[in-house]
């Protein structure tokens, strides 16, 4: 079976308005691309939001997996998944990487071995923003799909 997986993307500042448009990008990933494993950070209110939106689905689909990336390296920083979550992925190769650059390069692995990547970037000076950049790139090699959330819900 060929697994796909998705990862999230997003500023730490997400308003709960931006739930629903989650939600129901989480069920078309699932319907429509079959997505099974999705991989989400748990540092910001995006990734605080892609969770309830994985979890949510996970109610009707209750086959697809949800971990939680782990840029630091677990006995260094332990990290107890909160409920609905199936486990934490820690990228080989982590312990080598600086801590101030572990989060970057977590984020970084993930764009690189995903399927899809949903994102929700509007900072021009950001982290997320340069993440974004370097998986358009990849998308135009046809190595990696993007959706991008809108600023504003309401918003095409």
């Amino acid at each position: 079976m060929n697994t796909r997986s998705c990862f999230f993307i997003g500023h730490r500042e997400a308003d709960e308005k931006l739930l629903p448009v989650l939600k129901a990008e989480v069920q078309r990933h699932i319907e429509e691309l079959g997505v099974t494993v999705f991989i989400v950070g748990h540092y910001g209110g995006f990734d605080h939001l892609a969770v309830q939106a994985v979890c949510a689905a996970k109610k009707e689909y209750p086959d697809i997996c949800l971990s939680v990336l782990l840029p630091y390296h677990p006995a260094e920083r332990p990290v107890k998944p909160s409920k609905g979550v199936d486990g934490t992925y820690y990228p080989p190769g982590m312990e080598r990487v600086p801590r101030r650059f572990a989060i970057v390069r977590a984020n970084r692995c993930m764009v690189d071995h995903v399927d899809f990547l949903i994102a929700y970037v509007w900072h021009t000076a950001s982290n997320a923003r340069e993440l974004l950049e370097y998986a358009q790139r990849r998308q135009k090699k046809g190595l990696l799909q993007i959706t991008l959330l809108p600023r504003e819900p309401n918003q095409p």
